[in-house]
């Protein structure tokens, strides 16, 4: 078998998944617009496929080199996951759990939300995630460099070479499906699809091998048993305390490594799901492990003395002429190392963005905001930098992984780069179950703990790693450094004859969780640590998916000058229409209509939540307190969390309640009586306005028809006195009509005339109608007409009406210099939107209430002309036609809302 048939059909297999992940994520797409969900997509079985992910290149390949050199103890690989999700399933519900609540998008946003929202100890987390998955992206390259080499032995192929294009072509696969939008829960349809085909394909190969070695080489299992027997080695020796390490070990990264936290907790859909993957997964396990020590064994008696034990699931195929078989192992392999570094480079790409890229944005546009050099609350183009920080970060990654294994060169077993990066991860452990149990535990302990065992790990196992003398020297090796014996990497605090991995493991822990208990109890976690750390420990008592009462972050009420502000900020993250779909649902919630909710503490912390699902929690907190001016919790605000007693918490959370709810009746009652003392005014001037507007066409009547009926009028005065009596008809008549087209309106007592028309040509006739206003101002219009191709069954006229009176506004109010008008287009479902938005300096928000009012005037009446009856109109015609129009603030110039349904049901209404 030659590199041209396995480059073609590693190519092949790449397309095909990268047509699963195209198909899936357009499906997911279509759903969601028609407001569905995707429930194949997101069923248990997916759920459970995805989980499979920690099943890479090293259970793969390295589970049967693990056989060979240790016998039964590959075992351990699998048998930590097992005893996690079958006896520790509690402890996964509730990660699960607070993920949602949180909207947590990877484990260092978990554990800097959790103590504090301190991005420190996000970074932290990164950078460790980061080192230690280094090694493991490595692992991967490497067995795809010496599983290509399996099969070429005798062609010129660089081993080095080859894993570069490796990590350059996934680098681009997961950068096209990783990083396509920023999602508000940093969910991924198109990969875990992709991952869970993968995990049937390396499931289907392993299985395939390992029944063609029990039945085609071997008679049956009674003769394999017999076969293993033969081959076993002393080194095959069972140790308990290696045994119960490495267990542990597999158990601990099931929990803490970025890529397994990705897809069972920010990929979870359904909490539900977790306990058919608490059966599931381990059968699944068990179906990988099956076969590996008979492989081992054949390979072991087969093969020639010297073959790499990691390629025996090829190698053993490929030597006795199954060349079929040993494709299809080939491309399982393949599909357990590129699983896993897509996954992994999404994981810690978003770790990285969220917890240093765009934190160190903040802080610099901060400084420039503080020399007076740029506003500090500009994110125009954070939604850009995000995604571009995430691709930038999935090269490096890929990239650190290929520099590993071009230092290393690759000579080390494929189980031993496992565990190092297993290791790694681990420091995670202490401040993680801190997290969830120990209300005490703080910030200042956390970072101790992280930071004190991610340097024990890096001194005992990681540098050593390298190999003497590439980092750390020979002799700093062997007598430690400046000759300090007790301070050797292998033999820590004179502690020798351990195995190098288990004593790396045992004295990273031990000082992390000494560091992190001890830093936890001199320190007093701060207000917004005891928050959080009520609703982490207490996250079933709160609910799923809900906060805790009386537990918020932010202690008062933002300006209310500040709601636009964070909606336009909240755009340019979530996107315009789910930022604005929020805020929209929030002020409903509030009893108020439009877009811009009361800037409340619970507002804040609903919509910092909503945010931290696509930036993370910390960086969510620091971007609200840029704009709300880092209003936090105050210690008087926690009184009622710090207290144990639930009795306590309900009769405070009670109380709070009820003041809420007063200080928004009031609120309401305020704005209400000076919405009536404005509409009040606007009533005396549209009633002295109507009263000018009626007595002037008629006294012109009046008094031209007196002039008519004199006898000396010549016939060309006769002609111009009609005529002008005319046009004052006309003008008493036009707005005789409004104020009668509102009354009818007003009273339901319309008939629709439901007609067929597409919505591109109602508004081209619309554009045609208002160019009667200033036409001789140039006015620029932003269109996409492939987008307002959409088949409408409603009353056109009136639609027309509406569309007419929003342009002729824009073209007449808008005071930009070169003014432009943008018309977006979208359907959801059956309901269509239409946004009419200008560059011009918009409506004031004191104004906004006002402008669909029928008394409301925002000019003087007699510099604007009409009776300002325009607006009031189109509300009431959009009612009539089971739809609305609004104001949309936060667009930089005025913007109306138009929405509507696409088919409208005949209704006449008869006249009373």
């Amino acid at each position: 078998m030659t590199l041209n048939i396995l480059v073609p059909a590693a190519l092949a297999y790449v397309i095909f998944l990268f047509t699963i992940a195209s198909l899936a994520e357009r499906r997911a797409e279509a759903l969601r617009a028609s407001g569905r969900q995707a429930r194949f997509l997101r069923s248990p079985l997916v759920y459970t496929l995805s989980l499979s992910v920690y099943c890479t290149a090293w259970t793969f390949y390295g589970a049967v080199g693990y056989a060979a050199r240790s016998g039964l103890e590959f075992m351990t690989i699998y048998l930590g996951p097992t005893l996690v999700f079958v006896g520790w399933w509690w402890l996964l519900r509730k990660l699960v759990r607070i993920g949602k609540a949180q909207r947590v998008t990877s484990i260092a946003d978990l554990i800097s939300s959790r103590y504090g929202k301190s991005n420190a100890v996000g970074v932290i987390v990164t950078v460790i995630a980061v080192i230690a998955t280094t090694p493991y992206i490595a692992l991967q390259l490497q067995s795809i460099a010496l599983s290509f080499g399996a099969f070429t032995a005798g062609e010129t192929l660089a081993p080095q070479q080859l894993a570069m294009w490796v990590a350059v072509g996934l680098a681009l696969f997961t950068i096209l499906f990783g990083t396509r939008n920023l999602d508000s829960n940093e969910q991924h349809h198109g990969v875990v699809t992709a991952i869970a085909v993968e995990a049937v394909v390396k499931l289907v190969a392993l299985l395939a091998v390992g029944i063609w070695v029990v039945w085609g080489l071997a008679e049956g299992p009674t003769d394999m048993l017999a076969r293993i027997a033969q081959a076993e080695r002393p080194e095959w020796a069972i140790e308990p305390g290696r045994w119960m390490g490495l267990t542990f070990l597999a158990g601990v990264a099931i929990l803490t490594l970025p890529r397994m936290f990705q897809v069972m907790v920010v990929e979870n859909a359904d909490e539900s799901h977790l306990a058919v993957a608490s059966w599931a997964f381990p059968l699944y396990l068990m179906a990988m492990s099956l076969f590996v020590l008979p492989i081992a064994a054949a390979g072991l008696m087969l093969l020639p003395e010297g073959s790499n034990p990691d390629l025996f699931v090829l190698t053993l195929p490929h030597a006795l002429g199954q060349n079929g078989l040993a494709m299809l192992a080939f491309l399982g392999g393949f599909s357990a190392a590129t699983s896993m570094v897509i996954i992994a480079a999404i994981a810690l790409a978003t770790m990285v963005s969220n917890h240093i890229v765009v934190p160190m944005w903040l802080a610099s546009r901060q400084r420039a905001a503080d020399r007076g050099l740029a506003p500090a609350r500009d994110a125009s183009d954070m939604r850009g930098l995000v995604l571009n920080a995430r691709r930038l970060s999935i090269g490096v990654i890929l990239g650190l992984g290929y520099l590993y294994f071009a230092i290393s060169g690759g000579s080390r077993a494929l189980a031993a780069i496992g565990l190092i990066s297993f290791a790694g991860m681990a420091q995670v452990l202490p401040a993680l179950i801190g997290a969830l149990y120990w209300r005490g535990a703080s910030r200042i302990g956390a970072a101790a703990g992280l930071v004190v065992g991610g340097l024990a790990w890096l001194y005992t196992l990681f540098l050593p790693s390298f190999g003497p003398g590439v980092i750390l020297g020979a002799e700093l090796m062997a007598e430690g450094p400046l000759g300090i014996g007790w301070l050797r990497p292998h033999a820590l605090f004179g502690v020798e004859g351990l195995d190098p991995l288990l004593h790396a493991l045992f004295w990273s822990l031990a000082l992390n969780a000494t560091a992190f208990i001890t830093g936890s109890l001199l320190s007093f976690p701060s207000p917004v640590e005891r928050v959080q750390s009520a609703q982490f420990v207490n996250v079933y008592d709160i609910g799923q998916g809900d906060e805790s009462p009386g537990a918020r972050g932010w202690s008062r009420e933002a300006a209310e000058n500040e709601a636009e502000d964070l909606l336009a900020m909240s755009q340019r993250i979530l996107g315009a229409a789910e930022a604005q779909s929020f805020f929209e649902a929030q002020t409903r919630g509030q009893g108020k209509a439009g877009f811009l909710p009361d800037p409340t503490p619970d507002f804040l912390d609903k919509l910092e939540r909503e945010l931290a699902g696509s930036v993370g929690a910390a960086t969510a907190h620091a971007m609200i307190a840029q704009i709300v001016g880092g209003r936090l919790v105050t210690v008087d605000d926690l009184m009622a969390v710090a207290s144990e007693t639930a009795m306590i918490m309900e009769h405070s959370a009670q109380l709070e309640a009820k003041s809420e709810e007063l200080a928004r009746t009031a609120r309401q009652l305020r704005e209400a009586n000076e919405l009536l003392q404005k509409l009040s005014v606007q009533k005396d001037s549209f009633l002295s306005q109507i009263s000018h507007e009626l007595r002037t066409p008629m006294t012109s009547i009046r008094a031209f028809s007196e002039i008519l009926m004199d006898d000396e009028v010549t016939g060309d005065e006769i002609t111009r006195y009609a005529r002008i009596i005319h046009d004052e008809s006309i003008r008493l008549t036009r707005l005789l009509d409004d104020l009668l087209d509102l009354s009818v309106l007003e009273n339901g007592q319309v008939n629709l005339d439901i007609q067929r028309a597409l919505l591109g040509d109602l508004i081209d006739r619309a554009l045609m109608a208002s160019n009667s206003v200033l036409p001789h101002r140039h006015f620029t219009l932003r269109r996409q007409s492939a987008d307002e191709e959409i088949a409408l069954s409603t009353d056109i006229g009136r639609l027309t009406q509406v569309f007419i009176n929003v342009v002729s506004n824009a073209r007449k109010y808008c005071d930009a210099t070169a003014p432009e008008l943008r018309i977006a287009v979208r359907q959801r479902g059956g309901k269509v939107v239409v946004d009419f938005i200008d560059n011009g300096s918009g409506i004031p928000k004191k104004s906004q209430m006002l402008i669909f009012e029928k008394f409301a005037r925002l000019t003087d009446t007699h510099q604007a002309g009409g009776a300002g009856l325009g607006l009031a109109i189109c509300r009431e015609i959009m009612h009539n036609l089971g739809g609305d129009i609004a104001y949309l603030p936060g667009q930089g110039g005025a913007a109306f809302r138009v929405s509507f349904p696409a088919r409208l049901e005949a209704r006449a209404r008869a006249a009373e």
